[in-house]
């Protein structure tokens, strides 16, 4: 029996940048009578908030069952648990502010060089990089753009690997991870899920094999694949509602 479910965000517990569903919010809080729970995702804190526990209050969470919900936040490089009345941070490893720095600079001009840098397309207010502390983030089109507009962007990753390629060539001290639909994470080598993974199975007091773990990005080069290569078991899932079938037929072998 597993102890722990741990899960990607984007595509594999939502639709990209959009609050879980009433569906998948229910599942995760029986999930939470039987399990660890552990989203760990390249977003920063308050989506973890709007995209999952915002939700799971929707659906009538108790503060018992939240104190087994685990937030590891940009690749798990911060970590948040709940104490029975709020949200404390664990740890944090944040970048300086000249990998900041470093990180941008490389990751603009490698958009712009291929002609993949869509200034034009940003919502008021958005931004196509953003310091998530521990890790900078390139979203082509902002956060706030459509969901659709987001899938249509670079539904097979050509675009991005090749920013990622040429961002490795500008700023070769760091690391660049594909993820969710338009999105690019960079951080310190081995500042990824490994990083993130290792610490849960610390904090939590778990072996690997206690782990099962969902994921979109599972192939080389993905976000998820970091995990596979950890050898803890997981799930690759397309979508959303291959999660739900997944957590349908957990919970009905309990």
């Amino acid at each position: 029996m597993k102890k722990v479910l741990a899960f990607d965000i984007d595509q594999t517990l939502n639709v990209a940048k959009t609050p879980i569903t009433d569906d998948i919010a229910k599942l995760l809080i029986k999930c939470l009578d039987h399990f660890e729970i552990c989203p760990i995702s390249g977003q920063k804190f308050d989506q973890f908030l709007i995209q999952i526990v915002d939700r799971l209050k929707e659906n009538d969470v108790t503060d018992t069952e939240l104190t087994h919900l685990h937030l590891f936040v940009a690749q798990g490089t911060q970590y948040y648990r709940f104490d029975g009345k709020e949200w404390q941070q664990v740890y944090n490893f944040p970048l300086t502010d000249e990998q900041v720095q470093k990180i941008t600079v490389s990751l603009e001009q490698a958009a712009k060089e291929l002609n993949y840098w869509e200034e034009d397309k940003l919502q008021p207010g958005d931004e196509i990089i953003e310091n998530r502390l521990s890790q900078v983030t390139f979203s082509a089109l902002g956060q706030k753009a459509g969901t659709e507009a987001k899938y249509a962007w670079d539904p097979d990753h050509k675009k991005r690997e090749k920013i990622v390629k040429r961002a490795k060539e500008l700023a070769p001290e760091f690391d660049f991870e594909i993820g969710g639909t338009t999105s690019i994470n960079a951080m310190i080598p081995g500042m990824n899920k490994v990083f993130g993974m290792t610490h849960l199975l610390e904090e939590l007091k778990v072996e690997k094999k206690d782990i099962l773990y969902f994921g979109d990005m599972t192939q080389p080069g993905g976000n998820d694949y970091p995990v596979v290569k950890m050898g803890i078991d997981t799930i690759t899932v397309r979508n959303h509602e291959d999660t739900a079938y997944a957590l349908r037929g957990i919970l009905g072998v309990l």
